[in-house]
C-alpha cells in the first residue's frame, strides 16, 4: 500500500521559518513529479510547489515564491519543504502528494495524498 506521512508543522510567529518532511512508502517515486498542497479552513486545496525528478525544475505558486523551497531526497524517497518568512496567510494543514497527472498543477493531477501537517504561523 501506498503512503505518504507529512511531518514538521506548528505553531510558529510571523517571520518564523518550519521545514516540512513528506515520506513516502510503498513505492519509489523517484521518476515522479512531486508536490505540496495546503488547505485552510472553509478553504479549498491550494497548489504551493511541485519539483520534477530533476532537482532543478520546480514551480512555485506566486504566493510563495522567494519564501519556499521544494527539495527531495529520491534515495530516501522523501520530500521536503522549506518554508521560510512565515506570514499569517501561510496558515494551512500542508499536504504532499504525487503528480500523475501532465496537464496542470490542479490537485485532481495528483495521487496518494498524505494525512498532512498543520501549519500555524501567529501574528
Amino acid at each position: 500500500q501506498v503512503q505518504l506521512v507529512e511531518s514538521g508543522g506548528g505553531l510558529v510567529q510571523a517571520g518564523g521559518s518550519l521545514r516540512l518532511s513528506c515520506a513516502a512508502s510503498g513505492r519509489t517515486f523517484s521518476s515522479y513529479p512531486m508536490g505540496w498542497f495546503r488547505q485552510a479552513p472553509g478553504k479549498e486545496r491550494e497548489f504551493v510547489a511541485r519539483i520534477n525528478w530533476s532537482e532543478s525544475s520546480t514551480y512555485y505558486a506566486d504566493t510563495v515564491k522567494g519564501r519556499f523551497t521544494i527539495s527531495r531526497d529520491n534515495a530516501k524517497n522523501t520530500l521536503f519543504l522549506q518554508m521560510n518568512s512565515l506570514k499569517p496567510e501561510d496558515t494551512a494543514v500542508y499536504y504532499c502528494a504525487v503528480k500523475l497527472g501532465v496537464y496542470s498543477d490542479s490537485d485532481k493531477q495528483y495521487a496518494y495524498w498524505g494525512q498532512g501537517t498543520q501549519v500555524t504561523v501567529s501574528s
